[in-house]
């Protein structure tokens, strides 16, 4: 009982060509009347359009592509559409925010070192600006001076620079 298998090669060929006659053949005469037969009912005019109006008629694909976009666009005008979704990452606009309170501000350590003046430094700073300058030493030491300070006034500007 040892049947022959028929080649793969072969077996796949006579499928696609019983396949190709099937679809060539035309399909049976049926009674009833396909909608693409049946004539387009007329559209509503679009200025009356709602949003509870049938949109429907102005899907199918007899209709003018203008004819669908304005209707549609007529359909997501309705403010039910343009809600946007709370949980869409990018949906709200965070350029507009409310200010940090300052009893807030206050207490960030940054905020504090950049912006509020401290009161130790300013009271470390009157007390510099109050005290006169230093008195000449009395043990008979020589004070130095910068080079910059005893040069003449024309000459400050290339101390430190070095000929090329």
């Amino acid at each position: 009982m040892i049947e022959e298998k028929e080649a793969f090669l072969d077996r796949w060929s006579r499928r696609k060509l019983e396949q190709a006659e099937e679809q060539s053949a035309p399909p049976p005469a049926s009674l009833d009347r396909t909608p693409a037969d049946e004539p387009a009912a007329p559209l509503p005019p679009i200025e009356d359009l709602t949003p509870e109006s049938d949109f429907v008629p102005f899907m199918n694909s007899k209709v003018d592509g203008e004819t669908r976009r304005a209707a549609l666009k007529k359909l997501f005008a309705d403010a039910h559409f343009n809600v946007p979704d709370p949980f869409e990452a990018y949906s709200e606009d965070y350029t507009v925010s409310e200010a940090i309170p300052m009893a807030m501000l206050k207490t960030l350590n940054q905020a504090q070192r950049l912006l509020f003046d401290d009161p130790q430094k300013k009271l470390e700073a009157t007390v510099a600006a109050a005290a006169p300058s230093e008195p000449p030493p009395t043990d008979g030491s020589l004070t130095v001076t910068p080079q910059a300070e005893s040069l003449p006034e024309g000459s400050k500007d290339v101390v430190g620079k070095q000929d090329a």
